[in-house]
């Protein structure tokens, strides 16, 4: 200690000075090397194992550990004695074990018995069982389980954020371990809390407990999350059934030497100049090979050699297609009377009917008789169209429905139901008296029908084959 301070003035050394004897039986057991402890530890188990005698004498002990060196064994046998391991009586003229050499030797066996992996959660859980047992339980003693959960559970978390499919298997696999004492250190802890002579500060340390045993139990969940993340980015090589975790662990179970020979003839030494500054380098090589911008150089080389044509002739012009126009063109010169657009303009789909449709504006163009092909034949067609209100359903070749429209040839009246267009009524109230009148074009009218009267200002005309 430091001068002016007293060991007796330490909370935190009073139960270590009260425990005197447990400790120096300690210090015996394990003081000096490797080989001596073993031998120690040994010869302490062995004397404490048999429980129907557990008094030994002399000659048993030399029959017993004769394959011990004499002299060896009989310093150990002194040293256990003289630091209170073991006792002397005089009247049997026999060794037995002390009560500090039985702790010792309890705490050794049970500490033997979870040497596994994941088995320092079981020891301490199992030291947490015999104190709620025996009815002596501490916010000290919670604390240690408390911790090893925290450790847990922060390597869990560690594990997930590294992205390594192995850190992450194998922090499930040790979950895997810990699960079944977490389980039972549920239990224990719910039997603690539900004492009712615990102190605050126990019973703070106990819901502490079990929040941490809550989170490592969802942790399950995390790891198979992680893992399907992982499964999905994974990369398969080829058709050969393996994936990039394959190679990994093909790798990992490789000593170095295997590691070192599977470079053999993969691998080159470059020589490292030692004049030149790496990161200085590095950026040199970056403006060079990324930033720098350089013109395109003109490829001035000549073209390669190669055979005059033999045929000189201009290739033709390749041949268009006008099925579609050609047909409509012959159903259109067999009309014979008032026929519906809706029955006749839709064919096999929306395009090909927008295409014929179409088409009918070229009916009585004036310029055809300038040109030649399809298009002039359908301008010097004898048939007309018309369109008027309302549409038609027609729910066929892509069509839902179309204008109300009929095909009329050379001679055939226009049909009643094909109305004029009629003016909006607020066009007429605000031409007033200001009208003329006007007859339909394509209806053969009279001088005493009824005319149909429409705002000068809006003129109105029946579509024709032009609109």
């Amino acid at each position: 200690m430091r001068d002016g301070v007293d060991a007796a003035d330490l909370p935190e050394l009073h139960p270590l000075l009260g425990a005197r004897e447990q400790i120096r039986a300690f210090s015996t057991l394990f003081h000096g090397g490797e080989e001596s402890v073993m031998v120690r530890l040994l010869v302490l188990r062995t004397l404490g194992a048999r429980g129907e005698a557990p008094d030994w004498s002399p000659q048993e002990l030399r029959e017993h550990f004769a394959y011990l060196d004499a002299v060896k064994f009989g310093t150990v046998l002194d040293r256990l004695r003289d630091n209170g391991l073991l006792l002397w009586e005089a009247q049997s003229q026999r060794y037995r074990i002390s009560p500090a050499g039985r702790q010792a030797l309890s705490a050794l066996g049970l500490l033997l018995q979870f040497n596994a992996e994941g088995d320092d959660l079981a020891y301490v859980t199992a030291q947490l069982a015999a104190g709620q047992a025996a009815g002596r339980v501490g916010a000290a003693d919670l604390q240690h389980l408390l911790s090893r959960l925290n450790e847990l559970r922060d390597d869990f978390d560690q594990a997930v954020l590294s992205g390594s499919e192995h850190r992450i298997r194998r922090a499930a696999d040790t979950l895997q371990a810990v699960w079944r004492w977490v389980e039972k250190g549920t239990e224990l802890i719910h039997a603690i809390a539900a004492d009712g002579e615990l102190d605050t500060a126990t019973h703070r340390v106990a819901q502490q407990i079990g929040r941490a045993q809550s989170a490592l139990l969802r942790q399950a969940s995390v790891f198979q999350r992680a893992l399907n993340q992982l499964d999905r980015h994974r990369v398969h090589l080829g058709a050969s059934g393996l994936s990039s975790s394959d190679v990994n662990r093909f790798l990992r179970d490789r000593d170095i030497a295997g590691l070192a020979s599977l470079a053999d003839g993969a691998l080159c030494t470059s020589p490292q100049p030692a004049f030149a500054l790496a990161a200085i380098a590095l950026d040199v090589a970056e403006y060079e090979l990324v930033e720098r911008e350089r013109a395109e150089r003109d490829d001035t080389t000549l073209p390669p050699a190669r055979s005059a044509p033999q045929d000189l002739d201009a290739p033709a012009a390749a041949a268009q297609d006008y099925h579609v126009a050609e047909d409509w063109l012959a159903q259109l010169v067999a009309i014979e009377s008032e026929a519906p657009l809706a029955d006749w303009v839709p064919q096999s789909g929306f395009a090909v009917s927008a295409y014929r449709l179409s088409l009918l504006g070229l009916i009585g163009d004036a310029g055809a008789e300038q040109r030649s092909g399809v298009g002039a034949e359908l301008a010097r067609l004898s048939v007309r169209w018309r369109v008027g209100n309302g549409l038609d359903a027609v729910g066929r070749a892509g069509v839902h429905s179309m204008s109300r429209g009929v095909l009329l040839p050379d001679g055939v009246d226009v049909p009643d139901r094909l109305a004029p267009w009629p003016a909006p009524a607020s066009a007429c109230e605000a031409a007033g008296d200001d009208i003329d009148t006007t007859v339909s074009p394509g209806l053969e009218a009279d001088a005493s029908s009824s005319p149909v009267t429409r705002p000068r200002t809006r003129r109105r005309r029946v579509p024709d084959s032009t609109a």
